[in-house]
């Protein structure tokens, strides 16, 4: 019978449970894919101490909306994923640039390691802030 590490993390929304009211703890597969989505979102020195950690992906925004510049962003995240969360393996990433809306349609899967579990697949979309 294989066993399986459990991974828990506090949720970002920091709420607090009604009945204990300690914050609120997100497991396995919610854990993994709130850190994942955490790094892609921080730009590289914005945390102290650790002045490489994170992914440049809002600097491209500002590029060209094209497959070169999706290609440029698909290896930051592959990059940033494979280098600060080995928990994971990635199976594939696809960043497709949508002209209408002026951002990019992320879908990144990736397999937990040492479990069983399906894929997990986060879909989110990158877009300027003006």
């Amino acid at each position: 019978m294989p066993t399986f590490q459990t991974f828990k993390d506090l949720s970002v929304t920091f709420k607090s449970n009604p009945v204990t009211d300690d914050l609120v703890v997100v497991k396995d597969k919610a854990a993994i894919m709130q850190s994942v989505i955490s790094l892609l979102q921080t730009n590289k020195g914005e945390r102290l101490f650790k002045p490489d950690l994170g992914c440049d992906i809002r600097k491209s925004l500002f590029e060209p909306l094209d497959y070169a510049t999706a290609g440029i962003i698909r290896s930051q995240i592959l990059e940033t994923v494979g280098k600060y969360e080995p928990r994971v393996r990635v199976d594939n990433v696809a960043v497709i640039p949508d002209e209408l809306t002026n951002s990019y349609e992320v879908r990144l899967t990736f397999t937990i390691v040492g479990r069983d579990d399906a894929p997990v697949t986060a879909e989110f979309l990158l877009e300027r802030t003006r």
